[in-house]
């Protein structure tokens, strides 16, 4: 009958057991024994010479003193009680019979001779029945000692025979098996297990040689199916109008279709299989490519579309770069195989886009002179040697002057972002007070924030140190973010600007305690035209957009944080003029 693997480790569980209980049982035994010899001398021998020896102490002073008598009595009595010897009452008897002749004729020294013979001879004998015990309980030991020894050295050969042998029953097997599994891991299909026995493990080795059988007739039969899908995929990626590079996890060109060749300049065979950092050093359209690809932790600045000659003119291009990533087979995190390179044709966005500036600066130019003389012409209406104006005409007139007023504010903000889109801004970098410029920007929006009965607090020290902008920009977007803040502040709030001095930077924050912008779009507020989904107040959305490319402009940063409910907080970093 084959014992299984679970019965072995009962069987050899229950063995050890036993052995612990038997070795447990003796020496517990054992001590019994040499406790109950120990006990034996302590409590007969040695009280029986404590009481002689007290005896011993007033046997002088009978006769003499009260007490004497009486002590001595006491420790005769207590040694009557105590006889444990043979021949010990014969002795304690006539220690008796001596001590009554000794009270009748006190200090008879030939009676007080023969009293301290009796206590000598009772002293003697106590004396040795105590080496006669302790000889017994030497024996005692000496024989737990060999007991203990052999039993315990029996338990140790069987317990050392199951450690050595127990665990390697076990973990060779598995160790094995766990081998034989990374090798089907590899696609070593041929390989194959072999156990003796009749036991799980060997139940296991089959089971694994027929697993590994059918692996092998499957990956054989599907290796022509393979290939015609890789056909498949080849073609279809030659047949994309956009160029594709693919790159596996050493940056190793996999594969590039035929858009891609074209703008290269590459022929398939020079390409294909050839590391992308020897391409990049003959190619500096390939370096351009793979350069995020090859050193993705640099830091990346911004992407602007590749401008390359395909197709007989100049062409604009946006690259894209997909990783690729699997969870292989039998594991939990992700692997990275490779990249993908796309370039997607932007040309045409890029000269519709082209010809939207221009049509925007054009009528934005043009419509600045006839809303310059709306403006004198309602300064001439509201000055009054032109002619009174009753009430309603003056609201008319201020209806008008504030469409005018937005009017001109709209066309100047297309006029600055046609300016950053053609890169025609200019800037005059140089010291700027950083108080003064808060100051004006507070001035400027005075109005706005009265009619809200905002209260405008800032926290800029004297002396505070300079910083290196553009001074008429930078007012302009300090103006801006306070004029943002009132707009979407509550009535009766406070809008706070306060500046901080680092090491190489001035650090200006306006917050708010307005409505706030919802998380999901604070990653979207400074793109153009983009404005935030509800808002209700008036704007164009182009007013962050321009305020961030003048401080990119300028070599400085405009963040943003906010929560909802609660208002927002936006940051303008400068350098710091030394």
């Amino acid at each position: 009958m084959t014992m299984k693997i679970k019965t072995k480790l009962i069987f050899a569980m229950c063995l050890l057991f036993l052995m612990i209980t038997i070795l447990s049982g003796l020496g517990i035994r054992q001590v019994r024994l040499l406790s109950g010899d120990t006990k034996n001398i302590l409590v007969a021998n040695y009280q029986s010479l404590e009481h002689a020896r007290n005896m011993y102490k007033v046997l002088d002073n009978i006769g003499n003193e009260e007490k004497a008598t009486e002590k001595f009595q006491t420790y005769l009595d207590l040694q009557k009680n105590n006889v444990t010897e043979t021949g010990e009452q014969e002795l304690t008897n006539d220690l008796a019979e001596d001590y009554e002749a000794l009270l009748k004729q006190p200090g008879n020294a030939e009676i007080t001779k023969k009293v301290r013979a009796d206590l000598n001879s009772i002293m003697k004998l106590n004396m040795d029945a105590i080496q006669r015990k302790s000889n017994t309980a030497s024996q005692t030991a000496d024989d737990s000692l060999l007991w203990m020894s052999l039993v315990s050295s029996f338990c140790f050969i069987i317990g050392f025979t199951l450690i050595v042998n127990l665990p390697g029953y076990i973990a060779n097997p598995i160790r094995d098996l766990t081998e034989s599994i990374k090798e089907i891991a590899a696609k070593n299909y041929s390989k194959r297990l072999y156990f003796k026995g009749h036991d799980e493990f060997s139940e296991l080795a089959k089971s694994f040689n027929t697993m590994a059988e059918k692996l092998q007739e499957y990956s054989a039969s599907n290796l022509s199916k393979i290939m015609i899908e890789k056909k498949r995929i080849d073609t279809l990626i030659n047949n994309m109008q956009d160029p594709v590079i693919g790159l596996d996890e050493n940056h190793r060109i996999l594969f590039a279709n035929d858009e891609a060749l074209k703008i290269t300049g590459f022929k398939s065979s020079d390409l294909i299989g050839r590391p992308a950092q020897e391409a990049a050093l003959i190619n500096d359209l390939m370096r351009n490519l793979t350069k995020d690809v090859i050193l993705p932790d640099t830091i990346a600045e911004k992407e602007e579309a590749l401008k390359i000659y395909a197709n007989g003119r100049e062409s604009y291009f946006e690259k894209n770069i997909i990783p690729i990533s699997i969870v292989p087979t039998g594991e939990t995190d992700k692997k990275k195989i490779g990249s993908v390179i796309i370039l997607r044709d932007i040309t045409a966005y890029k000269e519709l886009d082209a010809a939207k500036t221009n049509f925007i600066a054009t009528v934005s130019h043009e419509f600045k002179t006839p809303i310059s003389s709306m403006k004198m012409s309602l300064q001439l209406l509201e000055n009054q040697k032109t002619g009174r104006l009753n009430a309603e005409q003056k609201n008319l007139v201020e209806s008008i002057k504030d469409d005018t007023n937005r009017l001109l504010r709209t066309t100047g903000e297309l006029l600055n972002i046609t300016q950053v889109e053609t890169g025609k801004t200019s800037l005059t970098v140089a010291s700027c007070d950083v108080g003064t410029l808060v100051a004006e920007s507070i001035e400027s929006n005075k109005v706005q924030a009265t009619a809200k009965n905002i209260q405008m607090e800032t926290d800029v020290p004297l002396g505070f140190p300079e910083i290196l902008a553009d001074a008429g920009k930078t007012q302009w977007i300090i103006s801006n973010i306070i004029s943002n803040a009132i707009r979407y502040s509550y009535e009766n709030s406070v809008v706070t600007i306060r500046a901080v001095q680092e090491e190489h930077t001035i650090k200006l924050t306006v917050k708010d305690n307005g409505q706030g912008i919802p998380e999901n779009y604070i990653s979207r507020i400074f793109d153009k035209y983009f404005r935030v989904p509800g808002t209700q107040k008036e704007g164009t959305g182009l007013g962050l957009a321009i305020s961030k490319e003048f401080m990119e402009a300028q070599g400085g940063t405009i963040t943003a944080a906010s929560t909802p409910g609660e208002g927002s907080c936006f940051t303008l970093v400068f350098k710091r003029a030394f």
